[in-house]
């Protein structure tokens, strides 16, 4: 099996050579170092005591009526209401999904048919995560319109091409708030107010912002927002979108009543649990975590520049998230460069983990202008308040053997 994943990326005699040794290797020295925080986290150990406790003792069906069944739908009345007061909403206004790919298709694919009959236009952006752009895809072959807006060379875009993009049938503006590949920060606020002062619904692909951005959707006018529980240190399989109350939207699962019968299905209570709980852990104390992990992030990307004139930082601005760090390395293939790594017990990743067994360059760092070689070449650091200097001191030794090699 490891050989046919080493032809697929395309790996030389050397490179299987070098990751041979290095399996060997990693098995005496046993280190792990992680550092794809974006394509996912691990739960705090406050939020697996939470779920243990739902998960032992309320098992009943919260869509029943006898007390077992309301004691189930209490705690996700309660975990509605923690979600709706970390983002400035309306616990009304929450609906939990299975994953932040759903919350993407419900707000955006659901707004879009419940609003046809004021228009057919959707404005969004090239550097939306895959949830978006293949939920205008299915819309655009419904009949709808999109825009697909460019982007700078640090990937944010420009309010004019925003403001000449909406016309009388636009009915939804859709742009991510932190880009899961680059890290750039858009800014919400401007492009709120834009879209409250067109008349156009707002929403947000915030998958990436918690826990990295204080976000209140009613001061920034945001209409809909979406967030995924295991990027912020919660469970895998449950999701959340917050839909502003007077939005009007269809759902895209049918069934039961469940979700004020806007999303099909029993509910993950103990999923539903962990994310309350995840998202009050995550948005304590932003600004200090935030400070803690831009410095260690500094730290790596002053060491790899250091390290060698053929190392590049892709999209290098202050607008972007401080646990990103987006690395060229001219001379190796980027798919290549984390096995490697992966030999050395360091988990980095090509880009969107959800793109991964893609052999096409990213089209993120397509649309910033970088090269298509140099975004072949292309690997993804994403830190967090977990990691430590000493280990951006290991991952330097680590692609320095790996370079001289």
């Amino acid at each position: 099996m490891r050989n046919v994943i080493l032809e697929k990326c395309g790996l030389t005699d050397v490179l299987n050579d070098f990751i041979e040794n290095e399996s060997r290797g990693l098995k005496r020295n046993n280190m792990l170092v992680y550092l794809d925080s974006s394509a996912t986290t691990p739960m705090k150990s406050e939020v697996i005591e939470e779920m243990n406790r739902v998960m032992e003792k309320v098992y009943g069906n919260p869509s029943s009526v006898y007390s077992l069944g309301a004691l189930a739908k209490e705690e996700i009345e309660n975990a509605r209401k923690k979600v709706a007061k970390v983002i400035g909403a309306k616990k009304e206004e929450i609906y939990f999904t299975s994953s932040g790919s759903e919350a993407d298709n419900l707000a955006i694919i659901g707004i879009a048919r419940a609003n046809k009959s004021k228009g057919n236009h959707i404005i969004t952006t090239k550097i939306e995560h895959k949830a978006v752009l293949n939920s205008c895809k299915k819309l655009e072959k419904e009949g709808f319109e999109i825009t697909y807006l460019n982007v700078d060379e640090n990937g944010r875009i420009n309010f004019s091409e925003l403001m000449n993009a909406i016309n009388e049938r636009t009915i939804l503006i859709s742009v991510m708030a932190i880009n899961n590949e680059i890290g750039t920060i858009q800014d919400l606020e401007q492009i709120g107010k834009i879209a409250k002062y067109k008349g156009v619904i707002f929403h947000s692909d915030s998958v990436q912002a918690i826990g990295h951005l204080n976000i209140n959707v009613k001061s920034i006018n945001i209409d809909s927002l979406s967030i995924s529980a295991h990027k912020f240190n919660g469970p895998k399989g449950v999701g959340a979108v917050y839909i502003k109350e007077n939005v009007k939207f269809e759902p895209i699962i049918y069934g039961g009543h469940q979700e004020r019968g806007k999303r099909a299905g029993t509910e993950n209570i103990a999923g539903i649990v962990g994310l309350a709980k995840a998202i009050e852990l995550a948005t304590e104390n932003i600004t200090e975590k935030n400070m803690k992990v831009s410095k260690i992030r500094d730290y790596l990307k002053q060491k790899l520049l250091e390290l060698d004139k053929r190392v590049k930082i892709n999209c290098d601005s202050v607008y972007k998230s401080s646990s990103n760090l987006s690395v060229c390395f001219e001379n190796i293939n980027g798919k290549d460069m984390v096995l490697m790594l992966d030999m050395k017990g360091i988990c980095v990743s090509t880009g969107s983990a959800c793109n991964s067994s893609e052999s096409s360059a990213s089209h993120v760092l397509l649309a910033t202008g970088i090269s298509e070689h140099d975004a072949k070449n292309t690997i993804r650091f994403s830190l967090s308040e977990n990691n430590t200097i000493e280990e951006m001191d290991y991952v330097i030794e680590c692609i320095k053997e790996i370079l001289n090699k």
